[in-house]
């Protein structure tokens, strides 16, 4: 059975820095790609970050370009998410995602499997 578990998340002030981790297991991933998402209370799940498998291609939404990075460890099954220069509007449960494809995109629908998420509270 496919599981992934996110780590990482915490409580930081603004202009901090956190750095989430998903653990996949169940199977291997080294050939998909995978993704960052995010939800805020009361908003809908957005796109944070998506990496291709072999990690040569990486795509960042507008909110966060130049803050975060995403890198990935295939020998592991792990994806990161480096986050620097956080801002309260950061503050959102994270979701960690793969796809059956290679290709990384933004579209929620597109992830196969999805984490249960990690808390990230960002203080001003």
């Amino acid at each position: 059975q496919v599981q992934l578990v996110e780590s990482g998340g915490g409580l930081v002030q603004a202009g901090g820095s956190l750095r989430l981790s998903c653990a996949a297991s169940g199977r291997t991933f080294s050939r998909n790609a995978m993704g960052w998402f995010r939800q805020a209370p009361g908003k809908e799940r957005e796109f944070v970050a998506a990496i291709s498998w072999r990690g040569g291609t990486t795509i960042y939404a507008d909110s966060v370009k130049g803050r975060f990075a995403i890198s990935r460890d295939n020998a592991k099954n792990t994806v990161y998410l480096q986050m620097n220069s956080l801002k309260p509007e950061d503050t959102a449960a994270y979701y960690c995602a793969v796809r059956t494809s290679m290709i990384p995109t933004m579209r929620r629908l597109d992830y196969d499997y999805w984490g249960q998420g990690t808390q990230v509270t960002v203080s001003s």
